[in-house]
């Protein structure tokens, strides 16, 4: 018995191993091509920290966001959430004076109830979550607006702590703590991974599928507020689009999300976002400095996070991909 357990220990060990000397090879390579290619504006330890503290924000988001996709589920309203969760925060603390506690509250409260609007609706509906997501994405692009009155909105430098060192650090190992318990730690947590392995099987051990998964929309979407105060404190402002013009931000922490979901064989998917962000800023910034075209830098960004994803993601013959 003793050895058996010891057995798996070991295994499991060496899988978190093999996952974090995958995910370092991918930051060091990531790094070394640029590096060579623009040597004297790409990299230095400076450049790096910059790239790092600007992959926390999407990190913040996207671990909230794992508990929505390793469920099979998936979020089109990312953007939409964070651009009305990070206005109403900013209304909240410069408008009527309430200061942090105002956007702090304002955001997470904002994100987790554009969350359980998602939830609800996709549980009731009984339609795609793609699709019910698109439709939550435009009302509360449209709200966003309307509350805004058109006009940028702007986070005074007074209250902008968590737009740099050592803010946004705080509050995002504060994120990632909270997800790491609930994820490992709590009965969510575990029901979160027993529907995403089998919805039929967790239906008959009787689980509440319904319940849980409007529940990881609510944890998802408040994370998104998380990530809303972290954008707003870093660019200082926000502006409030419609027509869809939110769903570029959905792209970043979405990204991530996939790491989570490619290294969750090692037992470590939360660390694989956190690092793989780093990865997608590191390339980000790469193309920057080569003053790559934007469509040129979305081309190849996109390609090379589809060979990262395929490379470390391997279906077992016969496994089902959602």
């Amino acid at each position: 018995m003793d050895t058996s357990v010891a057995v798996k220990e070991k295994k499991g060990m060496s899988g978190y191993c093999k996952g974090y000397l995958i995910l370092l090879f991918l930051v060091v390579i990531s790094w070394a091509v640029f590096k060579v290619a623009t040597p004297h504006n790409f990299g230095s330890p400076s450049n790096l920290l910059q790239y790092f503290q600007a992959s926390l924000i999407a990190a913040t988001g996207a671990v909230g966001f794992y508990f929505v996709m390793v469920m099979g589920m998936f979020d089109f309203s990312i953007g939409a959430n964070i651009m009305l969760s990070a206005i109403v925060g900013c209304k909240l603390a410069v408008t009527y004076g309430t200061g942090y506690p105002g956007l702090v509250i304002g955001c997470i409260v904002t994100g987790a109830i554009v969350g359980a609007i998602n939830g609800l609706l996709y549980v009731k509906l009984h339609i795609p979550s793609m699709i019910v997501t698109t439709g939550v994405a435009l009302v509360a692009e449209s709200v966003a607006n309307y509350i805004a009155g058109g006009v940028e909105q702007t986070l005074p430098s007074g209250l902008r702590a968590f737009g740099k060192v050592p803010g946004d650090i705080i509050l995002a190992i504060v994120a990632f703590v909270v997800a790491y318990i609930i994820l490992n730690y709590t009965k969510i947590g575990t029901y979160t991974y027993a529907i995403g392995s089998n919805e039929a099987v967790a239906k008959n051990m009787g689980i509440k599928v319904n319940l849980y998964k409007v529940l990881a929309f609510i944890i998802s979407g408040a994370f998104f507020g998380l990530m809303a105060i972290l954008t707003i404190s870093y660019g200082s402002s926000m502006v409030a689009v419609t027509g869809m013009g939110s769903m570029s931000r959905n792209f970043i922490p979405t990204m991530g999300c996939f790491f989570g979901l490619a290294f969750k064989k090692y037992g470590m998917p939360l660390p694989a976002i956190i690092i793989g962000e780093f990865v997608i800023n590191i390339i980000f910034y790469g193309f920057i400095a080569l003053g790559a075209p934007t469509a040129i830098q979305d081309v190849i960004t996109g390609l090379a996070l589809l060979i990262i994803i395929t490379v470390t993601t391997r279906v077992n013959k016969g496994e089902i991909v959602k």
